[in-house]
């Protein structure tokens, strides 16, 4: 009888235990969260083969001057927030939150062969790039949307957590993907736009054929949500509290971009190991973003919000020593991982708490929005300040301003979770 029950080896007891985790995260945080989770991962791979060289291949290549690579970052930071209110409405109208997603998806798919196409022209990549980030936001809001309809209200903060930790899974993945490349043929950046453009149709077809738009919970109203209805969401005290408080910390917040260019200057190596640092900012990402959800959920999500925060100003500090070198480089992407674990999903579950149902993506799209523009405002103007003030006394200028916005975010966040 004994025999029946022996577990031959210990791959075997391994497969089984996996397969029990996996079978608890489903019924825990549900299978579309899983599976949004795997088309951003392999929708990261392919948009992180691109920005992890953009700056490198813009600035260093193309020659931009930092203001020019200002402009063009805040584009890719924050060009999505114009249509991503949209994008949230349109879910919310139709009741198809998954479609939307979809387009968004296919969009930024078609983006990453228009810029394999293109040549070195300003007009042109800024168009391409304006037109991927478009898709990022028609995709957005509606896929956080979904995600937060699928998982219990309880765990909000882990299932945004999973999902971001395998979008970011796929962060860590193209940056290597990208190194690899550039350090097998240095100026092949065509080429690894095309292989992008690949990669990017893999996660198209995961959200196009597998995923299932949530059931509502809630009992849908009679009349379609309208225009009104979703402005009289910044109405309601704490959501907009929530929104100033995101918006705020926006505007002192460093684009990625930004920070590895620093470490650049601040530390020569290799042009090829520069999409390693977003390589490395991605692993404790993913490490942490889970974790972490589940600890704001138990302790307080404003609480781990702030951390977040205090740990990008650690981040910003350490940018202050130029003269630390290579350790500086190291504590500072492992900062920025942390900074983005805490309060990346963090964010969205905190504006889930307070948007009902049937406006869930029209809420999560006016949260989305108002930080992105605001870190769109704050890449322009980190290039403005380092071409004219120098690239230290700008770190110094944003980390004031993100002491002062934190401040204003502690006020903010008690009267949200009031």
């Amino acid at each position: 009888m004994w025999a029946v029950y022996t577990i031959q080896d210990s791959s075997t007891l391994g497969r089984a235990r996996r397969a029990a985790a996996e079978g608890g995260l489903r019924k825990r945080v549900g299978g579309t969260v899983l599976l949004l989770g795997t088309c951003s991962l392999l929708t990261d791979i392919s948009s992180e083969m691109v920005s992890a060289i953009l700056p490198l291949y813009l600035v260093a290549t193309l020659g931009f001057s930092p203001l020019q690579y200002g402009i063009v970052d805040g584009l890719y930071q924050g060009a999505s927030a114009l249509v991503r209110l949209a994008a949230g409405f349109l879910g919310d109208r139709l009741q198809r939150h998954k479609f939307v997603a979809t387009f968004g998806y296919g969009l930024s798919a078609i983006c990453k062969l228009g810029l394999a196409l293109i040549g070195g022209a300003w007009a042109g990549l800024s168009a391409i790039i304006l037109l991927d980030r478009t898709g990022k936001g028609i995709r957005t809001a509606p896929r956080d949307a979904m995600i937060s309809l699928s998982a219990p209200k309880k765990d909000l903060g882990l299932a945004f957590g999973i999902h971001r930790a395998m979008d970011t899974a796929g962060a860590m993945a193209g940056p290597l993907i990208a190194f690899a490349l550039l350090s097998a043929a240095p100026d092949a950046f065509h080429t690894l736009f095309l292989i992008s453009f690949f990669i990017a149709i893999l996660g198209f077809g995961v959200i196009a054929l597998l995923v299932r738009e949530p059931p509502a919970r809630e009992r849908v109203p009679a009349e379609k949500p309208d225009l009104k209805a979703a402005a009289k969401l910044l109405k309601g005290r704490e959501f907009r509290a929530l929104t100033i408080a995101g918006s705020a910390l926006g505007l002192a917040t460093v684009s990625d971009g930004f920070v590895y260019l620093t470490l650049k200057d601040q530390v020569d190596f290799n042009n090829a190991l520069f999409p390693l640092l977003a390589t490395g900012t991605a692993v404790l990402y993913m490490l942490l973003a889970a974790p972490l959800g589940r600890i704001a959920d138990r302790i307080g999500r404003a609480r781990v919000l702030i951390a977040g925060y205090v740990v990008l100003l650690a981040a910003y500090c350490v940018l202050m020593v130029p003269s630390a070198g290579a350790l500086s480089l190291i504590v500072v992407l492992a900062l920025l991982g942390t900074y983005y674990a805490a309060t990346d999903g963090v964010l969205m579950a905190m504006g889930s708490a307070h948007v009902p149902e049937a406006l869930r993506g029209s809420g999560l799209a006016l949260l989305g929005t108002a930080t992105s523009v605001a870190r769109l405002l704050a890449s322009v103007l980190f290039g403005v300040c380092w071409t004219w003030l120098g690239l230290q006394t700008t770190i110094v200028v944003f980390a004031g301003a993100l002491v002062v916005a934190m401040g204003l975010a502690v006020r903010g966040l008690r009267v949200a979770n009031a």
